[in-house]
């Protein structure tokens, strides 16, 4: 299984996120563009896992939950990674209360490291990922996409919850499901 650490933006944002995605889309229709019902942040990725370390991965992920409450996030702005006329990536900015991300994020990690999962990447930098270009040296229609998110604000949503997700053919399987419940 290929597995993932995630956090969902709610209903409402995740809705808003949709037609965003929806509009954006006329201007890059030969991208990749996510699922709407995939729209997550990744927390950490872990790459293919056999089945039976589900239970020392809910045993590692579950304390998590204990030591973090609810907090609100939001996305507006965004941009684009790779050469400014031939993006690679398109990407929304996440906002708000992203302090208690990175701490959900950094707790995470050190849970799952004992475990043999680490990081591969440095410092956590939040961002949803919206669209990828299919031809490998980038799609210039990205980058006006990117000058169309610079503008757009698609409002906040609450994340309440951390996710182990099962990547299989472009579709996230939820595994797991650890509450936020610091009072």
């Amino acid at each position: 299984m290929r597995l993932f650490t995630a956090v969902t933006l709610g209903e409402a944002l995740t809705a808003e996120t949709e037609r965003g995605i929806e509009r954006l889309r006329a201007l890059a229709p030969d991208a990749k563009w996510v699922r709407p019902e995939g729209v997550h942040l990744t927390l950490l990725f872990l790459g293919d896992v056999d089945d039976s370390r589900l239970p020392e991965l809910r045993d590692a992920l579950e304390p998590v939950g204990l030591y973090h409450a609810p907090f609100v996030l939001s996305v507006a702005g965004g941009g684009a990674f790779g050469p400014p006329s031939h993006p690679r990536v398109l990407w929304a900015d996440v906002r708000g209360d992203t302090a208690a991300l990175k701490a959900l994020q950094a707790d995470v990690a050190r849970a799952l490291e004992p475990l043999g999962f680490t990081s591969e990447h440095g410092e956590y930098i939040a961002h949803l990922t919206l669209a990828r270009a299919r031809p490998p040296r980038g799609d210039p229609a990205l980058a006006a996409c990117a000058r169309e998110l610079q503008s757009a604000s698609w409002g906040e949503g609450r994340v309440d919850r951390l996710m182990l997700f099962e990547s299989t053919r472009g579709h996230y399987v939820p595994r797991l499901e650890v509450m936020l419940e610091r009072g």
